[in-house]
């Protein structure tokens, strides 16, 4: 079992119910899943390019991304329906928690004049929104193999109700909100 999770189940519970006063052990919020995207718009010249993006996430998740396709045409984009234009990774239980730790304690003190992560990037029900600039600040990343630096959007999905629940929980895993 990961630190991360002993650490939810132990300490965090305990300080959720003492702030938010619920009267059992399963209203408190969790960490549903979380949520990998990495948009490849150079994908449609190039093939290859997507599967470097691929395997980037693999080696970052753990875990083999999935190819994501166009919904509808974009004639300005020059996309068809179908094409495919991006690469997602739906992480849950052990990998999941395992990643926000090494989200929250080894890649995001290595971004460059990091002050913190947006703490109004909730949706209105308990999830947050992430983006991130460069793969690079995953220690798992080696500098040399890489083509491209590319972002990714990274999505925590809570079973929170508010958006000051999941803050809440999002802060008792040391997500490092900008003051």
């Amino acid at each position: 079992m990961s630190r991360l999770r002993e650490q939810y189940q132990n300490e965090i519970v305990d300080a959720m119910i003492k702030k938010f006063g619920y009267k059992n052990k399963m209203q408190v919020p969790k960490l549903f899943k979380v949520v990998i995207n990495m948009g490849v718009g150079e994908a449609k010249e190039n093939a290859k390019i997507l599967e470097m993006a691929m395997k980037d996430m693999e080696t970052i998740a753990g875990q083999k991304p999935v190819m994501t396709k166009a919904k509808n045409s974009v004639a300005n984009f020059k996309i068809r329906e179908g094409m495919p234009i991006g690469c997602k990774v739906t992480l849950r239980g052990e990998k999941m928690y395992e990643f926000v730790d090494r989200l929250v304690n080894l890649a995001l003190p290595r971004v460059r004049d990091f002050r913190g992560v947006n703490p109004n990037a909730f949706d209105g029900r308990g999830n947050y929104a992430l983006g991130i600039k460069e793969q690079l600040i995953f220690p798992e990343i080696e500098y040399d193999k890489i083509d491209k630096i590319r972002g990714m959007d990274i999505i925590f999905v809570t079973t929170a109700k508010t958006d000051e629940e999941a803050r809440e929980l999002l802060t008792q895993f040391n997500m490092p909100f900008a003051k």
